[in-house]
């Protein structure tokens, strides 16, 4: 039987979704040990393609050098697929190819761009995104209607896909992701010069798209250093991109100054010494369908302070202290009791260490394998 994955976006460079294909495809390689029924064929591009060396004689790499979203992907990606002779393709994501009608399963990890469309969250221009938001809706319908079986991460988003697109519930599993063993590191010096971080400092890893509201971590942070002193640095961590830089050049960054660093990428074998030096891990998202980076800040032993919006306390349970994401003076005193309240931040850390036995990637690629039999 051979099982395809789109696997374009893997990797840590493309956030949540890029770790989620790379930890799948991993632990499926060790799954597929004791099932030599079983070939999987896994799509890269180019700029991903050295990232991944698989380790059994019975997973193979293509190059699909197609970029994601775009007409080539609708047009060609379907035509390299079908020369694999593939049984059973798993779309990791929402963007399957709408003439794309062979058995396939695919993975849902939110309807963001349902709750939230707006083109803040895109480089095009008004015509471009009106298109495009068309073209969205036209693709996940026949993502979810076509499929054979759909793959959510939590709960909450396998009821949102119920409630917003009309999908039975019996038709999706909730498969819960992991949280990604980081080597330990400990040139924490060298980790703090590299990133310019000066003082103890909060951290936050992970992307700055709008829904993520590091505007709004921004303005909290400032309410917090005007009432409480200067004596933390927040430090946001990662990739420079249109957002990062529209954040980096904001009224309210000029205004905070020193006190907010922008790191740019932060590579896996400097995050374990980024999260384990680290005061607080602070995650103020208006819309998650999972939220991996607060539980990998959890197994850093890191207190959390938390979004109370849409699936994190699900996720993250009594392990994170909690606030509402928009009222700006509450987030600035909830991070100041978890900084300084001694039994509180205990308390965070000892709850996050029972929740992350709740998360593993082992677990995410049985329950993938499940659905891929099921499939074929």
């Amino acid at each position: 039987m051979r099982i395809g994955i789109d696997a374009r976006m893997y990797g840590p460079r493309q956030g949540g979704l890029g770790r989620y294909i790379e930890q799948l495809i991993i632990h499926l390689e060790k799954l597929a040990a004791d099932r030599p029924d079983f070939e999987f064929v896994i799509f890269l591009r180019q700029e991903n393609w050295d990232e991944y060396t698989p380790m059994s004689p019975r997973f193979h790499k293509i190059l699909t050098d197609i970029p994601w979203y775009g007409w080539r992907e609708q047009l060609f990606f379907k035509k390299i697929i079908r020369e694999q002779k593939i049984d059973l393709m798993h779309f990791p994501h929402w963007n399957v190819p709408f003439f794309y009608n062979d058995p396939f399963v695919v993975t849902i990890h939110d309807l963001l761009l349902l709750h939230y469309p707006t083109r803040a969250a895109s480089t095009l221009g008004p015509i471009s995104y009106w298109f495009k938001n068309i073209a969205f809706k036209i693709v996940l319908r026949h993502a979810v209607n076509q499929s054979k079986y759909i793959l959510a991460p939590c709960e909450f988003t396998k009821k949102d896909i119920v409630k917003m697109l009309g999908v039975p519930a019996n038709k999706i599993t909730v498969s819960l992701l992991g949280i990604s063993q980081l080597a330990n590191s400990t040139a924490s010096i060298d980790i703090k010069t590299k990133y310019h971080i000066a003082k103890p400092y909060l951290l936050y890893v992970g992307m700055a798209f709008p829904h993520k509201n590091l505007d709004g971590l921004l303005r909290a942070w400032k309410i917090f250093v005007e009432k409480y002193g200067h004596d933390y640095q927040l430090v946001l961590a990662g990739k420079k991109n249109y957002f990062y830089d529209t954040l980096t050049k904001s009224n309210i960054a000029h205004a905070i100054g020193d006190a907010v660093i922008f790191t740019d990428f932060v590579p896996d074998s400097d995050l374990p010494t980024l999260y384990q030096n680290a005061s607080l891990y602070v995650f103020p998202s208006l819309y998650e369908g999972f939220g991996l980076p607060p539980l990998e800040a959890m197994a850093h032993i890191l207190p959390v302070v938390s979004s109370n919006s849409t699936c994190l306390p699900e996720i993250l349970n009594d392990a994170a202290a909690y606030f509402d994401p928009k009222n700006y003076p509450q987030m600035a005193e909830v991070i100041h009791r978890a900084l300084t309240d001694e039994n509180l931040r205990q308390k965070l850390v000892a709850n996050g260490q029972k929740v992350i036995h709740n998360y593993s990637w082992e677990n995410t690629a049985k329950i993938t394998w499940g659905i891929y039999e099921k499939g074929v």
